[in-house]
């Protein structure tokens, strides 16, 4: 009998072929494109309020994509005369800063609750929390405005700060549920291992882990109750109490017939530059909070 040798596996083709320099050129190229193209769609409308806060109020229906003469008049109009408008931007920095502190504090240990805690309907209490935060603010006007009305909250703070609470907390309870699910238990067990309690073991090991998540979540709800609008208008008519973007809609111009849209403009713009400050300041933060988890 004749040996019979073995067979030779056949060799496989590989039949990926390695992108050439033009390719991924075009590939780069077609990225920066779609980047610059998203970047100037949602950056023009914040460019265009910035260039009509720099025109003279006569040529505020100027169309060139600069001013043909600059002006700081607006700016100093939004704080000159009757406006109150730095009142207001106080009043705004004080509702938003306590909305957003309370919606931590309650996020917090309502997050950690979720994500640790074992109970039945727990996927339908978080269906139920962010469904609280989809209906529209105007839903719930003309019921709290009765209530607020018989309880004597009309024209305080506290008539602006507990309905957006209700708008914020739901927020902050989704994003730190999401994010304490992340982060592994055996820190907390090895803690309480070593004596630490249940409550040191939260305070000391899982709350400074979970500081990227916090962080985060509180630039959101402070940005959310700093826009918020339509409580802010329907629960004070004082202008004693009025927030910045409540009194960026009651500006008033010369006359009954003329609209002060480049003070509106600049108004807008000084509302929305502290938030883009913070933003830029704060982004390695935000961005370590909406990326870290288990891995960290």
């Amino acid at each position: 009998m004749s040996a019979v040798t073995p067979s030779r596996p056949l060799a496989t083709v590989d039949s990926r072929v390695e992108p050439t320099a033009r390719t991924r050129w075009f590939e780069g190229a077609g990225r920066a494109l779609i980047i610059v193209v998203i970047a100037v769609y949602c950056l023009a409308p914040f460019y265009w309020m910035v260039v009509s806060s720099l025109r003279r109020p006569s040529d505020i229906f100027e169309t060139t994509l600069v001013p043909t003469t600059w002006s700081f008049e607006n700016y100093a109009d939004v704080f000159a005369g009757s406006t109150q408008f730095g009142r207001a931007l106080l009043n705004s920095l004080i509702v938003a800063s306590v909305t957003t502190a309370l919606a931590l504090v309650v996020a917090i240990f309502a997050s950690y609750a979720i994500a640790r805690l074992n109970f039945r309907f727990k996927t339908a209490i978080l269906a139920v929390i962010i469904g609280t935060s989809m209906f529209p603010g105007i839903s719930v006007v003309v019921p709290l405005l009765r209530l607020f009305s018989d309880i004597g909250w009309i024209n305080t703070y506290q008539a602006m700060i507990v309905p957006s609470l209700s708008f914020a907390i739901p927020l902050a309870v989704w994003n730190l549920t999401t994010f304490m699910k992340q982060l592994p238990y055996d820190l907390e067990e090895a803690a309480m291992i070593d004596g630490a309690t249940k409550w040191q073991a939260f305070r000391k090991v899982l709350l400074p882990l979970a500081a990227p998540g916090v962080f985060t979540t509180a630039i959101l709800a402070f940005i959310e109750s700093w826009n918020e609008f339509i409580i802010a208008l329907s629960m004070v008519n004082d202008p004693a109490y009025r927030t910045a973007t409540v009194a960026i809609s009651l500006f008033t111009g010369a006359s009954d017939f003329e609209s002060p849209y480049a003070q509106q403009m600049a108004a807008g713009v000084i509302v929305t530059i502290p938030l883009v400050v913070m933003i830029l300041i704060f982004q390695r933060r935000i961005v370590e909070g909406l990326t870290s988890g288990a891995g960290k």
